[in-house]
């Protein structure tokens, strides 16, 4: 990699804040907020079931279904725009993905959870590529046993970033709330799903 890696220890992270151009990124935002199947789905929180706060969709092979916090997902066939952006991560990360989780944040009351990318599905030191297109947002990540520094990452338009080596069993992360942003914001996040 010849990007620095943004962790002090225990993981690797990596930015790449312009892997697509502002047009790729206005087409493909555009693209995805319409050919999506979104969907706001249920899970099991703290025993209780709550509503997500943001819609999801899973893409990917077609034998790879996906099951985190109580729900089981099945993947819909890649279409050409998320094969379009899976080919140009693909090339940048140096490995293929088998499957995409997409978020849509409708606004900054939409947020994700402080949680780690460790399903035994993944596989043991999985890399995770992350691509955000429409509104910039604040993504955290906190050393999940260590005392550490809260490392933050303004993830912006048409922005990859890459999570690997041992970072999903010592790291969680989050996006937050914000009362700032009041546009859209979709992230995809790649990766392989072994079994």
């Amino acid at each position: 990699m010849t990007e620095n890696n943004l962790l002090p220890f225990d993981g690797e992270a990596y930015l790449f804040p312009q892997l697509f151009t502002a047009a790729e990124s206005d087409t493909f935002f555009r693209r995805l907020q319409q050919e999506t199947a979104w969907k706001q789905e249920p899970i099991k929180m703290f025993g209780k079931e709550v509503m997500q706060p943001r819609l999801t969709a899973w893409y990917g092979d077609a034998d790879k279904s996906y099951t985190y916090s109580g729900i089981t997902m099945q993947p819909r066939a890649w279409n050409e725009v998320l094969t379009t952006i899976k080919t140009k991560v693909e090339s940048a990360a140096q490995q293929v993905f088998s499957s995409a989780l997409l978020n849509y944040y409708r606004n900054g009351q939409d947020s994700m959870g402080w949680h780690r990318d460790n399903e035994k599905q993944l596989g043991i030191n999985p890399v995770i590529a992350s691509v955000s297109f429409g509104a910039a947002r604040t993504f955290k990540l906190r050393h999940y046993e260590k005392k550490a520094p809260v490392v933050s990452l303004e993830l912006t338009h048409g922005s990859l970033l890459l999570m690997a080596g041992t970072t999903q069993h010592h790291w969680e992360h989050a996006l937050p709330k914000t009362t700032k942003v009041q546009e859209g914001r979709i992230n995809i996040t790649f990766r392989k799903i072994l079994y």
